[in-house]
């Protein structure tokens, strides 16, 4: 890969521009989960380390182009201090001066970057201006990466340019997951519906050795097969599709997983009275809402002879009990394999990162990405504009 780390770059001296993702839950006026701004901390200790002063560029929430006084950054202001162990200095509109009078050894950030009309639309006068507030660009936000905008494509064009520590982090665990595997490789997708997931797969197939399909999605492709999934989530209009899937799938190679067994209930509700049938035994008036046990043993035999585990998405209805079983006990496995040096393990996507939190098995996957949306998109196979710049400059 062609971009460049923060070992590549001289900051002594100089202004660092770092784009940063600390679009963080907010109640009452305060931060109530800091994970995005505690995976940043090292980005910016390293950049004072080397004699460098961070100024940091963030988006927060959607004020589309306009100042809203309730999506201010100033509101993330202690949750940073407390992180980095560090005064920050907080600038609404910044110019270089300011910022060079302060002392080197200051963090500053700047005001929410799409209170400006020119940040979503790449305004090429937005992305100079931002460019002349410093000497070097670096970006650690990954999770802003799937997005052309100007504090992270465009101003990558203008100045030196690097990936900061958790970009870093991100894009060499997706390499190493999708880019240069080890084989086998099994994917595990999962989540409501077939037509989110279409390019994700049709990605998939062509590169990975078992797809794992779970969620609301197996059921599109259980009735694809003729089989009867009763009041169950299913996308009956996609079962052309996934017919197709399946059959790409067996000319690329890649075997495909459903469930063989699954969890049924009558109603979608936690400890709901519940049954495990043949997955072709679903009654008429019950739903799907997880894979049962010999569903989750076959998953076990496939992680065991894997190398590599993409994951996206869960199993079941994760958030209830107990259709949350497929998911832990798969993530569990998935962890344990990981945690013996046996199996490379990527996770990420928003109800993918609660699932494995809530199963305990997060910390032990080798890499899990907070992402989302640009996680998706690499993994099908997409050019990210904010990577793709880094390579250019």
């Amino acid at each position: 890969m062609a971009w460049k780390t923060l070992d590549d770059m001289d900051l002594s001296g100089k202004v660092v521009l770092t784009r940063v993702d600390i679009n963080v839950p907010v109640d009452n006026g305060k931060v109530t989960d800091a994970t995005r701004i505690e995976r940043i901390a090292p980005t910016i200790k390293d950049i004072l380390a080397k004699g460098g002063k961070p100024v940091l560029l963030a988006h927060f929430g959607r004020p589309k182009g306009k100042v809203v006084p309730e999506m201010s950054l100033r509101v993330t202001l202690p949750s940073l201090e407390e992180t980095f162990g560090h005064k920050v200095e907080f600038v609404e509109t910044p110019n270089r001066d300011a910022l060079d009078a302060l002392p080197q050894d200051s963090i500053v950030l700047v005001e929410n970057t799409r209170f400006s009309p020119g940040e979503e639309k790449n305004d090429p006068e937005m992305a100079k201006f931002l460019a002349s507030l410093g000497d070097v660009y670096c970006n650690d936000a990954f999770s802003a990466a799937h997005r052309a905008h100007a504090s992270t494509e465009g101003v990558a064009k203008l100045l030196p340019s690097c990936a900061g520590r958790l970009m870093q982090a991100e894009l060499e665990a997706l390499e190493k997951a999708l880019g240069q595997p080890e084989r086998p490789v099994v994917a595990v997708v999962g989540g409501a519906k077939v037509s989110t997931k279409l390019e994700l797969l049709g990605n998939l197939i062509e590169r990975v050795d078992t797809v794992v399909i779970g969620g609301g999605m197996a059921n599109t492709f259980l009735a694809a097969q003729g089989i009867d999934v009763g009041k169950s989530l299913c996308e009956h209009d996609m079962t052309s599709t996934a017919k197709e899937i399946m059959d790409r799938s067996e000319a690329a190679n890649c075997t495909i997983l459903l469930p063989t067994d699954v969890v049924v209930a009558k109603e979608f509700k936690a400890e709901a009275p519940h049954e495990i049938v043949a997955a072709n035994a679903c009654p008429p008036d019950a739903m799907i809402l997880d894979a049962g046990p010999a569903t989750i043993a076959q998953i076990a035999v496939v992680f065991e002879a894997a190398k590599t585990i993409v994951w996206n998405g869960p199993l079941g209805a994760f958030e209830i009990k107990p259709f949350n079983a497929a998911t832990d006990a798969a993530a569990r496995r998935a962890a344990a394999l990981t945690k013996a040096g046996r199996v490379l393990s990527v996770a990420g996507g928003g109800d993918t990162v609660a699932a494995l939190n809530t199963s305990g098995a997060a910390e032990d996957f080798t890499y899990v990405s907070t992402a989302g949306g640009a996680f998706l998109e690499w993994l099908e196979g997409k050019t990210l504009p904010g990577v793709a710049a880094l390579d250019q400059s």
